[in-house]
């Protein structure tokens, strides 16, 4: 039977207010509030309140046979809880109906897989906290950034507990094989690759609405059964898209949301069943192994990740930014490290793209900068003070090696103090098991050890020894011991 395999992200970042080079070491604040609002809000009640409401409605309808996944990154998490607590509730009812699954992502919306497994390592574990504390539940499927994967990173995501990973179904990695199967990580067979039916899932994203596009109007019928009329060996058909595409970037009157809703009951006459991540990974086998030699993503044509890196000025902020990594991870200021997840947003990055044609009007659709040059001195000025309130605590002075020999002694010094630590738990239950046994012991002996003898010659010693002490009796003793010492004395 084939599935579909729906996936939905919702994510805003926290956008960088005009920050002056006469700011720097003057204002710690960097954050446009009025923008951060504005814009969730409003795509909120545009296009993620009703979708999930449509979602709701989906589940309700086809006896909860309809199924699909959300990711929701920290950084809009957090502006949810702040701005639209509404669109909060309305997740939480998803999730509670059990035909939802949350995706795990970096918290931040960053690009730290391809700079520093250990920083995002640490952005996955605090973004499942953050999920487990929002929703009650722990997610088992990894959804990097803009969907970036490669070869390097299946074995930390691997050993980090996840069972699969949603990545983009590229063209240049598959060649002549079809995304709409079931794989497995060639670095880590037993990491599970669900990758991106490129073409479906852009055809509701971009084209829908599309007046020109040879198959318009799309209908759910015509959609379900381009899905249906695929070889019968294709097992699972991977739509993934941002959630904006209903409601903004397909705008209400074009029928998106009818659309959608429309979809489980063709499906179901069709005979296709929707499906979950996790369940995808637990149920579908892999057909074989696909190797990812190079970092690729859902973004522009050429799916890798010049997105974000594809010229100096992305490259200079983004060194600049992770090289104070180590740093800012020992650190114990809380308003410091919100920073450093509000910077890390791969957005930022994307603004300083210089790309053109059709690529950069996408750019330049989601930046607030007027040029991407603007966008890098803003943000390199905003950078500059942070790494000012950095050094304060952990002096850029250090040079690397010392700085790293510094790290390395403290972190040796963690594990002794926590082998020791392990050391004086066994020797304290030890102890405890002694005296446990030694008092069963007495008890036992008890009973043999009451001889009525043993008290008064005990008291007899103990006057003896009392009466030798005394100053007068000690005096005439000692001469009739020594007979002596009158001669002496002559």
């Amino acid at each position: 039977m084939k599935a579909i395999c729906f996936y939905f992200q919702i994510h805003q970042p926290f956008r960088l207010k005009r920050y002056r080079f006469f700011d720097i070491g003057n204002d710690h604040y960097y954050y446009d509030d009025f923008a951060n609002d504005d814009i969730i809000t409003r795509i909120a009640h545009k296009s993620y309140i009703p979708a999930a409401e449509s979602l709701l409605r989906m589940i309700e309808a086809s006896g909860r046979k309809f199924k699909c996944a959300i990711s929701v990154s920290g950084v809009a998490l957090e502006q949810i809880e702040v701005y639209v607590p509404e669109l909060l509730d309305m997740l939480k009812k998803l999730v509670a109906t059990g035909c939802v699954e949350i995706l795990a992502e970096t918290y931040a919306h960053s690009l730290s897989s391809l700079a520093d497994p250990e920083e995002f390592a640490n952005q996955v574990k605090v973004h499942d906290d953050k999920v487990n504390e929002l929703f009650g539940v722990r997610p088992k499927v990894l959804r990097n950034t803009e969907l970036i994967y490669c070869d390097d990173l299946a074995p930390q995501i691997l050993a980090m507990g996840y069972k699969g990973v949603i990545t983009e179904g590229a063209k240049h990695i598959l060649g002549w094989k079809s995304p709409n199967y079931v794989y497995a990580a060639a670095s880590a067979p037993k990491l599970k690759m669900l990758l991106k039916n490129d073409k479906l899932s852009d055809d509701i994203t971009f084209r829908f609405s599309n007046t020109n596009w040879s198959e318009y109007p799309l209908t759910a019928d015509k959609y379900i059964g381009w899905i249906a009329d695929t070889p019968a060996e294709e097992q699972i058909f991977n739509l993934f898209m941002t959630m904006e595409a209903f409601g903004e970037l397909q705008n209400r009157d074009s029928g998106i949301f009818q659309f959608l809703e429309a979809l489980p009951r063709f499906a179901a006459e069709r005979g296709i069943e929707f499906i979950t991540p996790s369940e995808a990974v637990s149920k579908i086998k892999a057909v074989a192994e696909l190797g990812v030699p190079f970092p690729m993503s859902w973004a522009d044509e050429a799916r890798d990740t010049s997105a974000w890196l594809g010229n100096q000025l992305q490259k200079e902020a983004f060194d600049k930014l992770y090289s104070v990594a180590e740093r800012v991870r020992l650190c114990d200021d809380r308003r410091l490290k919100q920073d450093w997840y509000y910077l890390q947003a791969s957005d930022h990055f994307f603004y300083m793209s210089t790309k053109h044609q059709a690529d950069g009007e996408i750019h330049s659709l989601y930046s607030p900068y007027d040029s991407p040059y603007q966008a890098f001195t803003n943000y390199m000025n905003v950078l500059a003070d942070f790494i000012v309130r950095v050094e304060e605590q952990y002096p850029l002075s250090i040079e690397n090696e010392e700085l790293n020999s510094l790290l390395t002694t403290i972190r040796n010094q963690a594990r002794e103090i926590e082998t020791l630590n392990k050391e004086v738990s066994s020797m304290r239950l030890n102890i405890e098991h002694y005296n446990e046994e030694h008092a069963l012991r007495e008890k036992v002996a008890e009973p043999e050890a009451k001889p009525a003898p043993k008290k008064p010659r005990a008291k007899k010693e103990i006057k003896a020894d009392t009466t030798e002490s005394k100053p007068k009796k000690a005096s005439k003793a000692r001469p009739a011991k020594t007979k002596q010492t009158p001669e002496k004395e002559k």
